[in-house]
């Protein structure tokens, strides 16, 4: 996808999410639900102002972020042999927030359902679409995973974020199971990504390690 249509549609998304929030505004209640336990229970609240544009304010200055970072990457060179599969995770990130955006305003309407179940298969499909970035992610300094041992050998981290990529596709698909199972849709979420994130870690590591030692051998 091109950049310039991946941002027009992001705006859009944003600016949707604002003419929202201003339409419901006489329509919500003082205090609006903003937070959901494990098993989908309200246990937490804010006001209807913070509620109705928070969403949409993080969203502006995050879009602002990722407009930024690849102009300011000394690689960001490599960035462009990618953009098209980051292009695709933006917008897909934009619309998960939309989303949650969209269903917490159902809930505050009076609507009842388990958010956690629905949150389920929007997270698989981040996480999943994470990995198919990660996986063809070339050298640079934002995007990846970004350890010194990886930003210091271009095959290193190749290597890692390539197993970064099948890790986190593996995760997104066991955060899917979520709907399926909605008791365990957190464990389900948050086990398989912190593992995808950490084990990587340390195999840039430990192949930065092999490989400084082949070339001491050699």
């Amino acid at each position: 996808m091109k950049t310039k249509y991946t941002q027009i549609l992001v705006v859009g998304l944003i600016a949707a999410s604002f003419l929202i929030g201003a339409y419901l505004y006489p329509h919500l209640p003082e205090r609006m639900a903003s937070h959901w336990d494990a098993s989908g229970s309200v246990n937490g609240y804010m006001s209807r102002l913070w509620g109705l544009f928070l969403m949409p304010v993080i969203s502006t200055f995050l879009f602002l972020a990722l407009v930024l970072i690849p102009k300011i990457d000394p690689l960001r060179e490599n960035i462009e042999n990618f953009r098209g599969y980051f292009n695709v995770f933006i917008l897909l990130l934009f619309g998960f927030l939309f989303y949650a955006y969209v269903l917490t305003l159902y809930w505050n309407l009076g609507y009842r359902f388990n958010i956690i179940q629905l949150m389920a298969p929007a997270f698989g499909l981040i996480i999943y679409y994470t990995g198919v970035m990660i996986k063809n992610a070339k050298q640079n300094w934002f995007i990846g995973i970004r350890t010194p041992w990886a930003l210091s050998s271009e095959s290193v981290g190749n290597r890692t974020n390539r197993l970064a990529g099948r890790l986190f596709k593996l995760a997104g698909l066991l955060a899917a199971l979520g709907t399926l199972f909605p008791g365990y849709a957190i464990l389900l979420i948050l086990a398989p990504v912190i593992l995808a994130a950490v084990y990587p870690i340390i195999y840039s590591y430990r192949a930065h390690k092999v490989e400084r030692n082949r070339k001491v051998k050699g």
